[in-house]
């Protein structure tokens, strides 16, 4: 059996970074040393990925690995920053070298697809568990945040929405088809850094959609102190998610769902053209959901009071 160091070794030392990658140590001493780019400001998340929690312990662990950056990169696209650099910490309850090369392969595949290096992180005995910090550049002052929604502005989301919340509904019915449109956006989300990047200047305020729409949603307009109306029937649908669940379990999935990983953003109306075009040209949809307002709340949905994923819900049990 491999020791700790051998596995770190074998499967998470990648070949070392280029000499554009801004990393003069990576893996393999007590810390890495990083250079971000001259009038560059770091943007920093971590993400813990618990299995049976975020994701099913039986799940293809090529599909685990992947998903488990893919949800991190994600904090990044909203805030329209270029991904850099992961830290990746592993906790396993068995060291079983044949589903680490699995891992391994699709952590290091949306790391080569993202352009973002490894440069440390740990292996240890414990419940699975994945905690993948990643850190990108912005250029000062121009990060998109949650705190800029103003009235007026159109409020607009990327792709679709509800493949998350329909997936993980299948995978518990038994479906295995990994195929299947709704199994491949909850298994392997995509992280829309091409299009947060190239909204950066469009955007007022952007959120990725994690913890369902509506949750996200709430917490731009609790940073910008505003209030919003929806307009439930221009929501984008994911593929397959009115067969799956019907029309009414549909749209709940697309409003407190969570795990879409899509963009919600908040810009002024004149600039829904010029953004809708951009990300056209890579094949993404951007589609207007409904309006930012000066009162507080949200209006034009009604979903009995579900918002969102919570791990430690508050009020009244």
């Amino acid at each position: 059996m491999a020791s700790e160091f051998e596995l770190i070794a074998r499967y998470f030392t990648p070949v070392a970074p280029g000499p554009d990658a801004g990393v003069p140590l990576g893996v393999g001493d007590d810390c890495a040393l990083l250079a971000p780019r001259p009038g560059r400001q770091l943007a920093v998340s971590v993400d813990t990925s618990v299995a049976n929690v975020h994701f099913p312990a039986d799940a293809p662990a090529e599909a685990i690995g992947y998903r488990a950056l893919a949800v991190s990169l994600s904090d990044l696209a909203a805030m329209g920053a270029e991904p850099r650099w992961c830290l990746m910490a592993l906790a396993l309850e068995h060291n079983e070298e044949a589903w680490l090369a699995q891992f391994a392969r699709g952590f290091h595949a949306l790391c080569e697809a993202s352009n973002t290096a490894l440069v440390g992180g740990d292996v240890t005995r414990g419940q699975l568990a994945i905690g993948v910090t990643v850190m990108g550049e912005v250029a000062a002052g121009e990060a998109l945040t949650r705190a800029g929604a103003r009235p007026g502005d159109t409020l607009a989301v990327t792709g679709a929405l509800g493949g998350g919340a329909g997936g993980l509904a299948l995978w518990q019915r038994g479906e295995r088809d990994l195929g299947h449109p709704l199994l491949a956006r909850y298994l392997k989300p995509t992280p829309r850094l091409v299009a947060g990047m190239a909204l950066r200047d469009l955007a007022h305020a952007a959120i990725d959609v994690s913890d369902g729409l509506l949750a996200d949603l709430e917490h731009v307009l609790a940073a910008s102190g505003v209030g919003a109306r929806l307009e439930p029937e221009a929501l984008p649908l994911a593929t397959g998610l009115r067969e799956a669940l019907g029309e009414e379990g549909a749209y709940r999935a697309a409003l407190c769902g969570g795990d879409d990983y899509e963009l919600l953003v908040s810009l002024p109306g004149e600039s829904l053209a010029e953004a809708r075009r951009r990300l056209a040209e890579q094949g993404l949809a951007l589609t207007p959901i409904g309006t930012v307002s000066a009162e507080p709340g949200v209006r034009g949905v009604d979903v009995g009071g579900a918002h969102g994923w919570q791990h430690f819900p508050g009020g009244e049990p």
